[in-house]
């Protein structure tokens, strides 16, 4: 269980989120010496919102800052704070987390790198706009790779090791049931790393988490999630865990080939 955090913290640093997990969705993490966050601090947008929502201050602890950041804006996205379309700039962003801009233009630049954001010259970085076909296509190269890599470990992996991954399923249900959707989207990939990692390829791992994690980025026009959507999203990784430990191909590969085309799977 501690295997896949760790390749987690080895590839991008370590994971703390800032702030509170609800209603806001930063969480507070390890570090030392938090940098607190101006209520007002702003960044560069077409419509005139504020890109980060909350009601208090945010935080970032000044451990792995680029780390911090990178992890405080991923989430953002997922959660909607950071809106399709809009521009941010970095020295604005940098001064609604309490950090300098160099931090977040490098966290900027890793998310352009991802198709995330894309560079805008002399102004910032803008939110890619993206379509329901992108989605429907992130869908169908997961399933190519993931079903077939699943459909091997389900005739090889014996039950005690699938009973092992239970805390990462039920930590997936914890998030739907509060409503937490950057949470959810977290431990969903959580739970998708752990089961692809019995596969022993590294490769796998990050291809398979680049592609889970471009498919959480919202639509410019998507519908509201419904909180019943979420929590029977999280149902379906314990209903694959149960047709893992009994070798249930068929289901197997429709609970997976499903799961990607869900609320935030």
């Amino acid at each position: 269980m501690e295997q896949g955090a760790a390749r987690e913290r080895a590839t991008e640093g370590p994971s703390v989120r800032c702030g509170d997990p609800a209603p806001g969705p930063y969480a507070p993490g390890g570090g030392a010496g938090p940098a607190r966050v101006p209520e007002q601090a702003r960044g560069e947008h077409t419509h005139g919102e504020s890109p980060l929502s909350g009601d208090g201050p945010r935080t970032v602890r000044r451990h792995s800052v680029r780390g911090q950041i990178l992890d405080a804006l991923r989430t953002a996205l997922v959660a909607g704070e950071l809106r399709p379309g809009e521009v941010y700039s970095a020295p604005a962003l940098g001064e609604r987390f309490g950090v300098s801009a160099t931090p977040v233009r490098e966290a900027m630049q890793r998310l352009a790198v991802e198709g995330a954001v894309e560079v805008v010259p002399n102004r910032g970085f803008r939110v890619v706009v993206r379509t329901a076909r992108e989605l429907a296509e992130l869908a169908e190269v997961r399933a190519l790779i993931e079903v077939p890599v699943m459909l091997r470990l389900a005739r090889t992996v014996p039950a005690a090791r699938w009973a092992a991954l239970r805390p990462f399923a039920e930590a997936t249900g914890a998030a739907a049931a509060r409503g937490d959707r950057a949470h959810y989207a977290e431990t969903d990939r959580a739970f998708h790393r752990e089961v692809l990692a019995l596969a022993g390829n590294e490769q796998l791992l990050v291809i398979a988490d680049d592609l889970h994690r471009r498919s959480q980025w919202p639509l410019l026009s998507a519908p509201v999630l419904r909180h019943a959507d979420l929590v029977a999203d999280a149902a379906e990784h314990s209903a694959l865990l149960d047709a893992l430990v009994a070798q249930d191909l068929p289901v197997v590969e429709s609970l997976v080939r499903e799961h990607f085309t869900g609320a935030n799977g």
